[in-house]
C-alpha cells in the first residue's frame, strides 16, 4: 500500500504526525516548551586581590573577575536581556571559621553594594551562602574533631545571610546542606527586619562528581575527606524529595535541584508536588563536558546547549542557573 493512500485504522482516519512537523513555521507554531533569556541566571565569580579577569582552567570561557570590572560584566549580560545573577565571592584569605564570608567589607558584600548602586532594582541578585570558599579546610561548615558540626555551622550561615541582606541581596541561597539551614536563616532574616529577602533552598543538592570544575573556580577543594556526609546520595530520589518537603516547611521561597541534567526526574517530580517556583542548577561539570566536546569538534556547542537547557525547562524548571547563559542569550537574541 502506498504511504499516501487513505485508509482507516481502528475506525479512525490515519493520523500523520509529520503534518505537524513539515515546515519550520509549523514547528515553531506548535512548539510546547520555549526557552527565554528571562529563564536564565548567570553565575558570577568575583575575586579579591586580582587586577584583571582570570580564566578558570577547567571551565574555558568562564572567568574570575575583579570587583572593578563587575559593573561592566553585568552590563554586558544585561544588554543581552539577562537580569538575574548568582554571586560567588572568592576571598583573599581564609581561616577555619570562615569569618571572611560575613565581613562587612567582604567581597560579596562589596559586590552587592556595587550592583545596587549601578543597577538598583533592574536586576535580581542571588547570593551563595556557604563556607567552603572561605574556610582554610574547604568544607562547607565548621569543623570539630574532623567532622562538620551542623549546629555551629548554622550560626555562621545566619551571619552570612544577614550580611548579604544588609547590602541588598534579593535572595540568599544556602548551599552548605546543613540540617535546618532554611529555618535558621529565615528566623535570622526576620529577626533583623529582612523579611522581604527570599530564600532559595538548595533543597536537593546531590553529592556529584560534576562539581569538580567549580571547586577549581572557587578554590574550595576539601583538604580531607569529602562532602558526602552532608550532601545527599544521588541514588536516593525519595530522600531528595523528603529534603525538598522539609525546606518548604521551613520557609523556602524557591526550591533548587542541583545538578540538573542527570536529575531531570527529580525536577519533574518536584514540579508535580509543589506550587513553589523550581530552579535547576546546571553545574560546572555539565558546562565543562559540553565545552570540552565542542572544542574537540564532537558536538555543535550552540545546538547542544539549547537542547540541554530546553530539556531542563521541559522537565519542570521555572528558571535555570547556567554557565552557558551568555552563549544562550546570544543565540536566542539572534534566532
Amino acid at each position: 500500500m502506498n504511504q499516501n493512500d487513505d485508509f482507516e485504522l481502528n475506525g479512525f482516519p490515519r493520523v500523520r504526525l509529520r503534518r505537524l512537523r513539515r515546515t519550520p513555521a509549523i514547528r515553531d507554531l506548535l512548539q510546547e516548551t520555549r526557552l527565554s533569556v528571562k529563564d536564565l541566571v548567570c553565575p558570577i565569580f568575583v575575586q579579591e586581590g586580582i587586577d584583571e579577569p582570570k580564566e578558570i582552567e577547567l571551565m574555558p570561557g568562564i572567568f574570575r573577575i575583579p570587583l572593578k570590572e563587575l559593573t561592566e560584566s553585568i552590563q554586558e549580560l544585561y544588554d543581552l536581556g539577562v537580569k538575574t545573577f548568582l554571586i560567588f565571592g572568592i576571598p583573599r584569605s581564609k581561616n577555619n571559621k570562615a569569618t571572611g564570608a560575613y565581613r562587612r567589607d567582604g567581597i560579596v558584600q562589596k559586590a552587592l553594594k556595587t550592583l545596587r548602586q549601578n543597577f538598583g532594582e533592574k536586576i535580581v541578585t542571588i547570593t551563595d551562602v556557604c563556607l567552603c570558599q572561605y574556610t582554610s579546610h574547604g568544607h562547607c561548615g565548621i569543623i570539630k574533631n574532623k567532622v562538620v558540626n551542623n549546629d555551629e555551622s548554622l550560626k555562621v550561615l545566619e551571619k552570612i545571610a544577614t550580611s548579604h541582606a544588609e547590602v541588598g541581596a534579593d535572595f540568599v541561597a544556602p548551599s552548605a546542606m546543613m540540617d535546618g539551614q532554611v529555618k535558621n536563616i529565615r528566623a535570622a532574616l526576620d529577626k533583623n527586619d529582612f523579611n522581604q529577602v527570599g530564600i532559595i533552598g538548595y533543597s536537593a543538592k546531590l553529592a556529584s562528581n560534576l562539581y569538580t570544575p567549580f571547586r577549581d573556580a572557587s578554590h574550595s577543594m576539601p583538604d580531607f575527606g569529602d562532602r558526602k556526609s552532608y550532601q545527599m546520595p544521588f541514588y536516593n530520589a525519595n530522600e531528595a524529595l523528603n529534603e525538598i518537603k522539609m525546606d518548604i516547611n521551613e520557609g523556602a521561597d524557591i526550591i533548587m535541584i542541583k545538578p540538573a541534567l542527570p536529575y531531570l526526574d527529580l525536577i519533574y517530580k518536584t514540579r508535580q508536588t509543589t506550587l513553589l517556583p523550581v530552579c535547576a542548577y546546571s553545574v560546572s561539570g555539565e558546562y565543562s563536558i559540553v565545552k570540552a566536546a565542542a572544542l574537540e569538534g564532537w558536538v555543535n556547542e550552540g545546538e547542544i546547549i539549547i537542547e540541554f537547557t530546553t530539556c531542563i525547562k521541559r522537565a519542570g524548571a521555572d528558571f535555570i542557573i547556567s554557565y552557558h547563559t551568555k552563549k544562550i542569550a546570544e543565540i536566542l537574541n539572534n534566532s
